[in-house]
């Protein structure tokens, strides 16, 4: 029988909508208004103003909703946020690939995560309904995202080539691009009567088209956890709003956590399997988000301990 999402109230929804707007309002429009390179302070400030926001909002929804939606939200908040931070060395190697400085990367990022938002939204209407009259689907997901985390842990390190994107390929064959004499902070330039797109306009492209790649990932291990578009889409969207603080909290430090992405692809191998036995064996929400918190703890433990030294050879 197919699953019926279940439907919350014009209120729920306008509340979630009115702290969305307002949050994005305050850090986009009014303190992050003009291009500026964030600093280490600011970008802490924000990232804990996010995540207080965030908590605030699980809080909320485990009074209004109930016990089983509070730590629906928190576990999907949770595997989203994970899953962002190995996002961000993506887009590490987009802005260093098309050369984009500190005082550009805030304004790349707002109009990436404006971009993910409906993306998001779209994708996870889509992916319910197909759970809804497709049930095979959860096989197909839990086996698509164990595969996911047994490359992600077998993949020493991400290579991003922009010039192989088949995506790009086909934006410059409809617009061209100008590369030469480009004023700062613009995403378009008229030349010869002709608009062109500038490489800032093209790094925010690549942005998007990465971040659409993880929500391949990152919305079926949500969906393993609640399959109520309320929950899904609020716990995606609360993880990816702090995405940009984060990243200029994190940029200078992710070599640090070296374990991180082993972390996250356990998580990623959990949640399929968690999927695969969605008909044999119900594993409970809390256990879930024990065992995703208890990862991530130790994998980030372990990036901070300093790493043993090989022992001496003996002298021959």
């Amino acid at each position: 029988m197919p699953f019926a999402p279940p439907s919350h109230s014009p209120a729920t929804w306008l509340i979630f909508n009115a702290v969305l707007l307002g949050m994005l309002y305050l850090d986009l429009g009014v303190l992050n208004r003009k291009s500026h390179a964030v600093s280490l302070k600011e970008a802490a400030w924000w990232s804990v103003a996010w995540i207080a926001v965030s908590l605030l909002f699980c809080g909320w929804i485990t009074v209004s909703l109930g016990g089983q939606k509070g730590l629906e939200f928190l576990t999907g908040y949770l595997i989203e946020k994970s899953l962002s931070v190995d996002n961000l060395f993506v887009f590490i190697m987009i802005f260093a690939y098309f050369n984009v400085g500190p005082s550009d990367q805030p304004r790349v990022l707002k109009w990436g995560i404006l971009g993910a938002l409906v993306m998001r939204f779209v994708l996870i209407l889509a992916g319910v309904a197909l759970l809804a009259w497709f049930h095979w689907m959860f096989y197909l997901f839990g086996a698509v995202l164990i595969v996911t985390g047994i490359r992600m842990a077998a993949e020493q390190e991400q290579h991003v080539r922009p010039d192989r994107n088949p995506v790009l390929r086909l934006f410059k064959r409809v617009v061209p691009v100008a590369t030469t004499d480009v004023p700062p902070h613009k995403f378009f330039v008229k030349r010869n009567a002709i608009w062109h797109a500038t490489p800032l306009f093209v790094t925010v492209l690549m942005v998007e088209v990465s971040d659409l790649l993880f929500a391949v990932d990152s919305i079926p291990a949500v969906l393993a956890v609640s399959r109520d578009p309320l929950i899904v889409y609020t716990s995606n969207a609360f993880a990816i709003l702090g995405l940009r603080a984060l990243y200029f909290l994190l940029s200078g430090i992710m070599g640090m956590f070296r374990y991180l992405k082993i972390g996250v692809s356990i998580v990623l191998m959990y949640v399929g399997i968690k999927m695969l036995l969605t008909d044999v064996y119900h594993i409970p929400v809390a256990v879930s988000l024990g065992v995703i918190v208890g990862v991530l703890t130790m994998a980030v433990i372990a990036s901070l301990l300093p790493p043993k030294c090989p022992p001496d050879r003996p002298a021959s």
